[in-house]
């Protein structure tokens, strides 16, 4: 069972973002549930979205210990990360998360996701499929060819081609 948090700010696409990851899980015949919540504010506020991905039965629907956190924001670096342990996995958006927490984790990447977003597909709107790329680079808990059937069947009609970009991009952010 891995045990995924996306968080940020609101209108990072986040929610999205957790969304096509359990769908992408469930394309692999693998059990998934989603939630998310976010602060009062429509955009600027905290935002995360969970995600737990099983091939057994999952009985209880919250994340207890987060296998991998992504933070696309400093705040939600200091808030999200909180309940990890040494284990986890931090992916943080370098632009905009510079103080890492005092706590240890497994690895961390800090990688330029809204930066690569910006300057290889012209906005930052696409930050969260990058980092969706990313995640499933590093983590493999689904595979990339469910994820972008999940993320073609989410996005606008015309945008199929960034955001297939847009998941190359993230995954090529990782170093093997």
């Amino acid at each position: 069972m891995k045990q995924l948090r996306l968080s940020g700010t609101g209108g990072q696409g986040l929610i999205l973002g957790g969304i096509i990851l359990a769908e992408a899980a469930l394309m692999d015949g693998k059990n998934a549930i989603q939630s998310q919540s976010y602060g009062p504010e429509a955009r600027g506020g905290s935002s995360k979205s969970e995600v737990i991905i099983s091939d057994k039965v999952i009985h209880y629907p919250k994340i207890t210990i987060p296998d991998v956190v992504l933070a696309m924001s400093q705040e939600a670096c200091k808030k999200y990360t909180t309940d990890c342990t040494e284990e986890g996995i931090l992916i943080t958006d370098s632009m905009f998360v510079s103080q890492l927490p005092d706590r240890k984790f497994k690895k961390v990447f800090e990688l330029p996701i809204t930066q690569t977003a910006q300057d290889g597909l012209g906005k930052a709107l696409f930050a969260n499929i990058v980092a969706l790329g990313a995640i499933v680079k590093i983590t493999g808990v689904v595979s990339m060819e469910s994820l972008t059937k999940a993320v073609l069947a989410r996005v606008p009609k015309g945008t199929e081609e960034v955001n297939q970009k847009a998941l190359i991009l993230g995954s090529e952010l990782v170093k093997e």
